[in-house]
């Protein structure tokens, strides 16, 4: 019988595009650069592994730590990089388009990262990319309300390493609470549940932020268990992960986050003592009164982990994107 061809790693572009194999390889090679950083000689090794890349930072939606997470990724390899933080200073301004633009680019860089406040801009610009003769990647930093990849990549490695003495995620229940209808980072780690044996998911959200059908569906779809509720104590005790978000109102059209009652739905001190003992928090950040200041010295609280988690899981994205990855899963500095 013939085998089927693995997915190509190019392109990072929607969650949907990984399956377990690739998401295994992703967090053991976040693992090994990480052992590599650890002594002088494997931090100049992987200084130099890609220092003739440059890298595109087009970020023209707000961001600090996924911008200085993937510049510090860049750094970290040897990328040198150029950014663009506001679209008024390209030449959009002169009436030029984004994909244009975007062409631009191509010629003096090896790979672009975006963020947006559109979606699906990084996919029509992978099209592009596809269809001229320099063909450079595309990496989704975050789309609208729908897409944040790399952000899933990341809350996966985490859960995984919160849960390495426990079997990882297979046959673990985490809940998702907060705005989850305009959510681009619970929407998009929920695209990789279908890829965990016996996951099952609770979303906790006032009526108004419930999770959208089409995320209902794809779970239906693959077989993966979820419950939705607005009881936040009633559900902690069956939690193995609980992932927190603030209330997405840069996408509010009427005013319609004023008029809900988010009083139910942020976590504090007192929601500790009702979580297993292996528990784990996780917060995309920012965060704002969703989780009380005091939880963050409980060893429970991972979010400042997931977010350090970050900038690794983008140098390992780079490492496989541009195929260094075998110099690193055999290299001799892990002997």
């Amino acid at each position: 019988m013939d085998r089927q061809p693995k997915p190509e790693f190019f392109h990072i572009l929607r969650t949907q595009q990984f399956d377990r194999a690739i998401l295994d390889e992703l967090c053991d090679l976040t693992t090994a650069i990480r052992k590599f950083a650890k002594t002088r000689e494997g931090l100049n090794y992987l200084r130099g592994l890609l220092a003739h890349k440059r890298a595109m930072l087009y970020f023209t939606q707000p961001s600090t730590r996924t911008f200085l997470s993937f510049n510090n990724a860049c750094q970290i390899l040897g990328i040198q990089t150029s950014e663009i933080r506001d679209a008024s200073t390209s030449s959009e301004v002169k009436g030029e388009s984004l994909l244009d633009s975007l062409r631009t680019f191509s010629s003096y860089v090896d790979v672009v990262v975006m963020r947006t406040k559109e979606e699906g801009l990084a996919e029509s610009a992978a099209e592009l990319f596809d269809h001229i003769k320099r063909r450079v990647p595309i990496v989704n930093a975050g789309s609208g309300r729908d897409q944040h990849p790399t952000q899933a990549l990341l809350d996966i490695y985490t859960l995984e390493r919160s849960f390495k003495e426990m079997g990882g995620i297979d046959g673990k229940t985490i809940g998702m609470m907060g705005d989850l209808r305009r959510g681009r980072t619970v929407r998009s780690l929920c695209y990789l549940m279908k890829n965990y044996r016996n996951m099952r998911l609770v979303f906790i959200a006032p009526e108004q932020f419930q999770m959208e059908d089409d995320i209902k569906i794809h779970l239906q779809h693959h077989g993966v268990e979820f419950h939705e509720t607005k009881d936040l104590n009633s559900a902690l005790p069956e939690l193995d992960a609980i992932y927190i978000t603030r209330i997405q109102d840069e996408y509010d059209k009427s005013g319609e986050s004023k008029g809900v009652d988010l009083g139910k739905f942020k976590f504090g001190t007192e929601h500790l003592k009702m979580m297993k003992p292996h528990g784990v928090i996780m917060h995309p950040l920012p965060r704002r009164e969703e989780i009380h200041t005091d939880v963050d010295i409980d060893p429970r609280a991972k979010y400042w982990r997931q977010e350090r988690n970050g900038m690794w899981m983008r140098v390992a994205i780079f490492v496989k994107q541009f195929k260094m990855d075998h110099l690193i899963m055999h290299g001799h500095l892990l002997d």
